[in-house]
């Protein structure tokens, strides 16, 4: 076997990153086991400095940017941005700055969410900093400049999605203060633009009605990365897994995290890692523990 062979090899071995503002990008890495179950993965969540939604462009690129540079050190192959106001602020910036490949969540929905609509009325939902962004409304204008792009922040679907009242009576009250203004605008498409929000799909689906369809972009993010990979033969070419084939980081609250992880992957979580992200980069040592 020749060194670009065995180069080639490696890469393909090599994990996915996956980087959220902390939990609900589990989602996300929850699509990506389902749909590509030989892959491994490595998941960042940034538990310390959590949410992202309220917090400056500036900001976030500057945490997108430590996380990016932790999960090279990971050795991973590509990178999935998966959170919604990352995605939005920090996407363009680390997809210039790395030479591996780089998805976000919001495309792949937007898509999705284009083809399907049928009266060019979409709604979507997220936290207040994604929403205020408006990168759903440009990215589905750029593919279709007649449709129109109602927004609604729903900030208190992420700490009841933590709570785990996936389907409680509070939670549904919530959702209908949140949401009878979108029925009222006669959309038939609904993103759901936080990655929190496909644990709440079967609730708000309730409440809007079987009329709209739901665009859930964990699961299209998930079949873009399948697609991007074998675009780019990154496939991982073997159908055996390590034993400890997933990895789990995060910059506080590990053991927080790792119940939450068990109550909605199909996988069991044994272990997660705290890092310190601004200790690490700041004296160039490792300091998870």
């Amino acid at each position: 076997m020749n060194t670009f062979t065995e180069n080639m090899e490696c890469r393909r071995e090599a994990p996915i990153g996956v980087f959220d503002s902390g939990i609900g990008g589990l989602t996300v890495a929850r699509e990506i086991m389902r749909n590509l179950p030989s892959e491994k993965i490595v998941y960042f969540g940034d538990t310390a400095r959590l949410p992202y939604g309220n917090k400056s462009k500036e900001t976030i690129i500057r945490f997108s940017r430590q996380i990016t540079r932790f999960l090279i050190r990971q050795d991973v192959k590509a990178i999935v941005i998966a959170c919604n106001t990352a995605s939005a602020f920090a996407l363009e910036t680390i997809k210039k700055e790395i030479n591996i490949p780089v998805i976000g969540v919001i495309d792949a929905g937007a898509a999705v969410a284009a083809s399907v609509t049928k009266n060019h009325r979409v709604g979507v939902i997220g936290t207040v900093g994604t929403i205020s962004s408006g990168i759903h409304a440009e990215h589905l204008h750029r593919l279709d400049p007649e449709i129109e792009v109602i927004g609604k922040a729903c900030p208190l679907f992420v700490p009841l999605a933590e709570e785990g009242w996936l389907d409680d009576p509070v939670t549904e009250a919530v959702a209908h203060r949140y949401l009878d203004s979108l029925k009222e605008k006669d959309i038939d498409t609904l993103i759901l633009g936080c990655t929190h929000y496909p644990l709440l799909r079967n609730l708000i689906g309730r409440v809007m009605g079987s009329h709209v369809r739901l665009v859930n972009p964990a699961y299209e993010t998930a079949l873009e990365l399948k697609q991007l990979l074998e675009d780019r033969n990154m496939l991982c070419s073997s159908a055996d897994t390590e034993e400890f084939p997933y990895r789990f980081f995060v910059s506080d609250l590990a053991e927080e995290f790792k119940k939450f992880a068990n109550s909605i992957l199909p996988y069991n979580v044994e272990m997660t890692r705290k890092v310190d992200l601004e200790l690490l980069f700041s004296t160039g040592q490792s300091t998870w523990c």
